[in-house]
């Protein structure tokens, strides 16, 4: 007898959001859904309803370490060891929590993209820069993926013409042919490969007391070098960087979360962060347990990560490496969704366009295209003759780090905005951290700056 109700009242439901647009209908759709499973109080559709909540928070963390961060921890480990940056890592944890975790309440609050907000709120100049900012730094990341993708399926014997023709084709299939709810469910599927590379560390056997001597013995190895500064503001980089604020709030959005949905986007969030951490963890102690010490530090091998995976091959054999191949095309391929999606969110946002996933390519052509040009940009970079991979993906991470705090003060604003945010505004606490946060990204840079020019 329910079961007919059900039907009845899906009929029901249907018919009377026919005459919505698509984007606003399969939302509203989802959203009854989980109306549904909130109303079932079995264990069973507890379970349920903690899956269909979660995804943007683990999705953003997972797809952070892409194939530019893997790459970027790889030669942390191969130049510096495990002595200074996974006490890092550890610290990064929170921090990109706390940064992610204000989207969540923005996205459920004003129901809108960042892109948008800041459009709203600041005008279109302001709007303008953030938007240009973001677009420059996704499309340069986009080519650390690639960089990732290509050497990845190297690996397997796959050249790069290839290797970035299967990339494309692949993102574009997942970007253009799903709605939301399937392109989160298939990414989230594709991000959870990325914790290939926990196990993969346990091939380095690696010594587990000095790894918690790390943590005793904190200390900046050779001191405040060029290199170390450099490294350093790489590392920040690919923990917390702007696309990740525009990709979570956007995305939450197309979800359709709503204030009673804040503590399960955190929740999405922190487990998310944890991943994240692991995954960055387990490669730095990989490859400063097999590969530190290996080459002179700064020196163009240490930069190499064809030189640091044949150093593995060298010390433990061929598995480890092609499974982290396997890892890598696997950063570089849900990153790839997960920046795609940013700049055509943002750009949708920005300029009125249509902003959701939920649209068929013809209707939401506008939204598609701005996302789909900036990766063929990108994935057409990587196959230039000769170009300085290794070191043009720590400059990536350096660049996503410099631009930061302007996407950090941005997100502060509009998190303390009592206009918008009610009851939900950043405390006292929130904005202190965050501008300390703001700070230390600021300092680090000119350090950087300061320490180029003394060079010079």
């Amino acid at each position: 007898m329910s079961s007919v109700h059900e039907e009845k009242e899906k009929f029901d439901i249907n018919d009377k959001l026919a005459g919505l647009p698509v984007e606003l209908r399969l939302r509203t759709i989802d959203r009854l859904k989980l109306a549904r499973l909130k109303r079932k109080k079995s264990p069973m559709f507890r379970l349920l309803l903690i899956l269909a909540l979660i995804g943007p928070g683990i999705l953003v963390m997972i797809a952070d370490n892409d194939a530019g961060g893997v790459i970027t921890y790889a030669q942390t480990g191969s130049i510096f060891g495990i002595g200074f940056f996974i006490p890092l890592i550890v610290i990064m944890i929170p921090v990109a929590y706390f940064v992610q975790e204000m989207t969540v309440r923005l996205a459920a609050v004003t129901r809108r993209g960042h892109a948008e907000m800041i459009w709203q709120r600041y005008g279109k100049f302001w709007g303008a820069f953030s938007l240009i900012d973001l677009v420059i730094a996704n499309t340069l990341t986009l080519i650390t993926e690639f960089i990732g993708i290509t050497f990845g399926m190297s690996i397997f014997g796959v050249s790069p013409v290839y290797a970035v023709a299967i990339g494309v084709a692949f993102v574009s299939i997942v970007m253009l042919t799903l709605r939301y709810h399937k392109w989160e469910r298939i990414s989230l599927i594709i991000a959870f490969v990325n914790m290939i590379f926990i196990p993969i560390m346990l091939f380095a056997h690696p010594d587990w007391s000095m790894v918690a001597r790390a943590f005793l013995n904190w200390n900046v190895p050779g001191g405040f070098s060029t290199i170390f500064i450099y490294v350093l503001i790489a590392n920040l980089g690919t923990t917390i960087a702007p696309w990740m604020l525009f990709f979570q709030q956007s995305s939450e959005v197309d979800k359709g979360i709503i204030p009673s949905d804040i503590r399960s986007g955190r929740r999405d969030t922190f487990i998310g962060a944890c991943i994240m951490g692991a995954v960055a963890i387990s490669i730095i102690i990989l490859t400063g347990t097999l590969v530190f010490g290996a080459q002179k530090v700064g020196s163009p091998s240490s930069y190499d990560i064809a030189f640091i995976l044949q150093t593995i091959s060298s010390k433990v054999g061929m598995l480890p490496v092609k499974l982290f191949a396997l890892g890598l095309i696997d950063a570089g391929t849900i990153a790839a969704i997960a920046l795609t999606a940013s700049t055509s969110w943002a750009v949708g946002e920005a300029l009125g366009w249509p902003k959701s996933i939920n649209l068929p390519f013809i209707e939401g052509r506008k939204f598609y295209i701005p996302g789909m040009l900036s990766m063929i940009i990108a994935a057409l970079i990587v196959l230039v003759p000769k170009a300085p991979l290794g070191f043009l993906n720590l400059t990536v991470q350096v660049i996503a780090s410099i631009f930061m705090p302007a996407a950090l003060l941005f997100l502060l604003l509009l998190a303390n905005d009592k206009k918008i945010m009610g009851k939900y505004v950043n405390k006292r606490w929130e904005n202190a951290v965050t501008v300390t946060i703001m700070s230390v990204l600021i300092v680090m840079s000119m350090l950087y700056g300061i320490s180029v020019f003394m060079k010079i």
